[in-house]
């Protein structure tokens, strides 16, 4: 029996293709789409439009990895509820699409007047529609003392692949008693509730290991965090004494790390030689739509909430982390909502279907411990001034196991729903 999220995606997909022309196809070159960026918001958009246009578009992707590690679901790695070869999926399928061109290099300047993206190798790319999905960069600097050069020594595990394995590693030569210390970041970031999933997850891999005087010492850039009843309550029943949160009331604000010594340092109190330091620092969206002059004052990207197109220009649009999506959480799920309405857009105005009908959702699960999963969910439409929360749903202190078994499970679901529907 398909999952409830798995049936979300076909009905997603079924609303798409009924914009398709019923027209024979327009006597003239292929409109040409260019998508950059392979995660869940590239790739759903892909998924989309390449069913509609059975051939009909010109749609290249330029994603620079060969195989894409999912930054959702990692936290799981950590916590050894998953083998890291669950995470992975490689572009095969979607190159094998019709119409479809996957080029494995980086984009490396847009011209938006000529429409052209060019790529570090010093190829050009032209398009009639740009998609950009390039997720997120690190503001290295964000953190004094920290740096390129330090992140290996202080994995940061925000972008998933060498460095989940890095964070990995690091977790499981924690000794029983050790410390961990963990650098929170500001608002606004790629999932929300992830920093919180991952402390719970690293006390899961010690407490399996019987680690269970190691401590876990969170800094938090904010005074409060998504779900954050939940995730304490849960923490206190499943790892006592392990996890201490702290806002900057309490430590002051981080004033440096070392990572010779593996130190950090906050107004009140300095923390020397910790077993591991997991800096996540603040972010902005991909360094391509910085470059390219498409990012606010808060480091993302504005956007018209009706089109997803960024501000100011009509032949580009922008979804997922990298854009600035008002109330919209930065998920995964919200990526493949926020796709739904840009490659309606494209079949609109490339194909001459319908107008777009505008929903955007979200749902965010986190899991806690195996079999504890909680939940937080929005439904979403735009206005003139931003894409505004219209219905919210979080998970109850109350519910019951069953319950918090059964958005396990529910979260497993979307999970292989979404990435098969993407990958495979």
């Amino acid at each position: 029996m398909p999952t409830r999220r798995q049936v979300i995606i076909g009905a997603a997909a079924s609303a798409v293709s009924a914009l398709a022309p019923s027209a024979p196809a327009i006597a003239r070159a292929k409109p040409k789409v260019v998508i950059v960026g392979g995660g869940a918001g590239g790739a759903s958009v892909l998924n989309l439009v390449s069913a509609v246009a059975r051939g009909a578009l010109d749609i290249t992707l330029i994603e620079p990895q060969r195989a894409l590690t999912t930054c959702y679901y990692s936290n799981l790695h950590l916590g050894g509820v998953r083998e890291m070869e669950t995470l992975r999926f490689g572009f095969d399928a979607i190159a094998a699409r019709p119409g479809v061109s996957v080029v494995h290099e980086a984009a490396a300047a847009i011209d938006s007047g000529k429409r052209e993206v060019r790529l570090t190798n010093g190829a050009v790319v032209a398009y009639d529609r740009l998609v950009l999905s390039p997720g997120i960069a690190l503001d290295y600097a964000s953190v004094p003392g920290w740096s390129r050069e330090a992140e290996d020594a202080m994995p940061h595990a925000w972008t998933a692949g060498a460095q989940t394995a890095l964070l990995k590693r690091r977790i499981d030569a924690v000794p029983d008693g050790g410390l961990i210390v963990m650098i929170a970041p500001p608002n606004p970031y790629r999932c929300p509730p992830g920093p919180y999933e991952r402390a719970s997850m690293m006390a899961q891999a010690l407490t399996k290991a019987s680690k269970t005087r190691a401590r876990i010492v969170i800094l938090d850039a904010k005074d409060k965090f998504s779900k954050q009843p939940l995730f304490q309550q849960g923490w206190e029943q499943h790892y006592p004494g392990m996890i201490e949160w702290q806002p900057p009331a309490v430590h002051g604000g981080v004033k440096g790390v070392i990572a010779a010594t593996m130190s950090v340092e906050t107004d009140f109190e300095t923390y020397r030689d910790a077993a591991l330091v997991n800096v996540i620092p603040k972010q902005t969206a991909g360094r391509i739509a910085i470059e390219a002059g498409l990012t606010g004052a808060n480091g993302f990207c504005p956007i018209d909430p009706f089109t997803m197109k960024a501000r100011g220009h009509n032949a580009i649009f922008i979804l997922g982390d990298a854009c600035d999506g008002g109330d919209m959480p930065k998920s995964a799920f919200s990526a493949n909502s926020q796709a739904q309405v840009v490659a309606e857009a494209i079949a609109h105005e490339l194909l001459g279907g319908a107008a777009p009908q505008i929903a955007y959702r979200n749902k965010c699960w986190s899991l806690i411990a195996p079999g504890d999963s909680v939940f937080v969910g929005g439904e979403y439409e735009p206005t003139e001034a931003k894409i505004r929360e219209k219905a919210g749903e979080i998970s109850g202190l109350r519910d019951t196991p069953e319950t918090r078994r059964t958005n396990a499970e529910d979260s497993e679901g979307w999970y292989a729903g979404l990435t098969s529907t993407l990958y495979l």
